[in-house]
């Protein structure tokens, strides 16, 4: 299964852990893992090039990515950050709305 928790502060978000695998179908035919994978990816890659920050960055190829937005950056940036992050966390909504067996988020 994969576990998704969204951290916010005063209600708005900072970060993002993601850990586990779905294991819904064959290895490279997973495609809750591949949504998944792609909707928190393309969300760190458009706010690194959007937003021009360098985001602190935790993952490794065991199916494990931790995301912050650092603190130090302009309150205009870091609401634009937020903004894509919480886009993606309405994406990862909708795919767990239809896999809720290979999906789990905790929105804190």
């Amino acid at each position: 299964m994969i576990k998704i928790k969204i951290f916010r502060e005063k209600g708005l978000i900072n970060g993002f852990k993601l850990s586990g695998h779905a294991d819904s179908g064959p290895y490279g035919y997973d495609l809750v893992c591949a949504g998944v994978s792609a909707v928190s990816f393309g969300s760190v890659n458009a706010v690194t090039s959007l937003c021009n920050i360098e985001l602190d960055v935790n993952m490794n190829e065991g199916g494990y990515l931790e995301v912050f937005i650092p603190p130090n950056i302009s309150s205009e940036i870091k609401e634009k950050a937020r903004l894509i992050f919480e886009a993606m966390v309405i994406s990862l909504i909708t795919i767990e709305n239809d896999y809720k067996q290979f999906i789990t988020i905790k929105d804190k």
